[in-house]
Order: C-alpha cells, then sequence, then structure tokens
C-alpha cells in the first residue's frame, strides 16, 4: 500500500499532501504521444498540466472513487505558483482508503463505458469521466 493511499485518523479538511511532479504546457501535451505511457495526468485550471509519473509523490496514488471522502483544491502558493493540493472533505478513519473523484474529460468523445468505475459506492456513476452537469 502506498504511503498517502490510507491515513491515521484524519480530521474534516485534512491536509494530506501536494500532486507533484513534471509540468507541461498545453502545447507540450498536445504534442507528446500518451497511449503507451503510464501516466497520472492531472490538468490545473491555468491549463498547465502535471504528470505525478515524473518526479511525483505519494498523492499520485489517490484512487477513483464515486462517493470520495477527499477532494483536490488549487491554491496559489507563496511565490505565485498555482499548486494542487489534497485534502479529506469528511473525517477519515485510520486504515480507510483515501479516494477522489476524478471526475475525467474525455477529449476524444469516447463514450463513458472507456472508463469505466468499480468503486462499488452506492452512488456509483460506472464511469470516471466526470457528472453531465461538471463537465
Amino acid at each position: 500500500m502506498h504511503r498517502l493511499a490510507r491515513c491515521d485518523r484524519c480530521q474534516l479538511f485534512a491536509f494530506l499532501g501536494l500532486y507533484e511532479g513534471r509540468r507541461y504546457s498545453q502545447q507540450e501535451v498536445a504534442s507528446r504521444v500518451w497511449d503507451d505511457q503510464l501516466t497520472y495526468l492531472f490538468t490545473l485550471s491555468n491549463h498547465e498540466t502535471i504528470d505525478g509519473a515524473k518526479g511525483g509523490n505519494g498523492t499520485r496514488h489517490l484512487n477513483h472513487a464515486c462517493d470520495p471522502n477527499c477532494e483536490a483544491v488549487e491554491e496559489y502558493d507563496d511565490a505565485g505558483r498555482l499548486v494542487l493540493k489534497f485534502q479529506t472533505i469528511v473525517p477519515v478513519d485510520a486504515g480507510d482508503e483515501l479516494f477522489i473523484d476524478y471526475c475525467l474529460t474525455a477529449d476524444d468523445g469516447s463514450p463513458p463505458t472507456d472508463y469505466p468505475c468499480r468503486c462499488g459506492s452506492s452512488n456509483c456513476r460506472g464511469t470516471m469521466l466526470a457528472p453531465a452537469e461538471a463537465a
């Protein structure tokens, strides 16, 4: 089990860590072929993409669930750089696995069945794609 996949007792809004890795511009992302690579891509609102597989940390191992107990939050650090932090959105008991809702987007028009979810939540959408109202 990876370090951040579980935590000791975590209170509401407990800081779990920053998402780290190599940053790419929109142009760099568009010019690369990603099909045969292990990627942990997270695109920020400023259109930079962080690849946690390249210089990342344990936050890249947070799994998806449709009923998550954590969230990703953008903030600016002291140097004015946009960063992505993970925090709990409910109290989490020791040993509980940590999840975020990936809310993926399919730029190529792929159907939701190409991104299956098997989280088992009573609220499971059956896909890791963002809900229609959030997309």
